[in-house]
């Protein structure tokens, strides 16, 4: 009994609350399994994150092509991003297909009602088989809404030619065109020169108010390819959940998804471009607090 009844006893100290680290894509699915959400997913995964989805369309595709899509109503789209962000949260986010002006809209007002951080924007305009998978009139949406609140872009060359008007076809032009995305409003970019012809891959690191910096590696020989962009901007997602810098996290990105394309190199999965083997490392999902 407290012999002072007029003075509380204080409360036991509270253990911290454990939690993992959190990633939400905001992508399309794809039913073959190697792009979009079910990429994104397995990615976050071996990486030793908790995956959530919002998905902004479904498509019908494989190893071969796309051969429908069908998007996801704006409201619905909404109505997802809410309910994980209101009860769970995200440490990151990974955004992918975005295939008109609307959903880029809900998307831009769901980030920023809701503080999302660590945004890493995959502008997702063409699949590997070559079909377009966003409208024309979407692209000026994405860059006013988008870029700014970003903290990376990551176009290969077929998306940042469709952005800053104009083919890019030498590795000499990479720094240039890098430049002009910035001058777009976005906040950091990861121009990837993976279609380039060489033996040799170079994607380019730019920041505001820092040296470009360039991020080689020699070309892996392989088919299956599909899903690349995907997973390289999820790794990216992953590794800021995880709390690493954004230059870091671009690095241990590349590292993985160069393990998983030569993991896969010479795996047969379907008749097209293959996926990669996003389990070849997994790491155990970590825990915070």
């Amino acid at each position: 009994m407290n012999p002072n009844p007029c003075t509380a006893s204080a409360p036991p100290p509270q253990p911290p609350r454990r939690r993992y680290a959190r990633v939400l894509s905001i992508a399309g699915s794809d039913s073959g399994g190697g792009a979009g959400i079910q990429a994104d997913l397995k990615t976050f995964a071996a990486l030793g994150c908790y995956g959530m989805t919002a998905i902004t369309a479904i498509t019908a595709q494989n190893t071969r092509g796309v051969s429908a899509i069908h998007g996801v109503p704006p409201e619905m789209l909404r109505a997802q991003i809410d309910a994980v962000a209101e009860d769970i949260g995200a440490d990151a986010v990974k955004i992918g297909m975005l295939h008109s002006p609307e959903v880029v809209q809900v998307v831009a007002d769901a980030i920023r009602r809701h503080g999302l951080p660590n945004v890493v924007l995959d502008p997702v305009m063409v699949a590997t088989s070559g079909d377009r998978l966003i409208a024309e009139e979407t692209v000026a949406v994405l860059v006013r809404e988008l870029f700014p609140i970003a903290a990376l872009v990551t176009p290969n060359l077929d998306e940042a030619g469709w952005l800053i008007g104009r083919p890019i076809t030498q590795e000499a032009e990479l720094d240039a065109a890098a430049d002009e995305l910035l001058a777009l409003g976005a906040r950091g970019v990861l121009l990837k020169g993976g279609h380039l012809p060489g033996e040799r891959v170079v994607d380019v690191l730019a920041l505001p108010g820092a040296a470009h910096e360039p991020l080689a590696a020699a070309r892996i020989a392989t088919h299956n390819g599909h899903g690349t962009g995907c997973t390289l901007s999820s790794a990216i997602a992953a590794q800021l959940a995880l709390g690493e810098p954004l230059p870091e996290a671009v690095r241990s990105a590349r590292r993985y998804i160069l393990g998983a394309i030569a993991a896969g190199a010479d795996v047969h999965t379907g008749h097209g471009h293959g996926p990669l083997n996003h389990g070849h490392a997994p790491q155990p999902q970590r825990v915070f607090g």
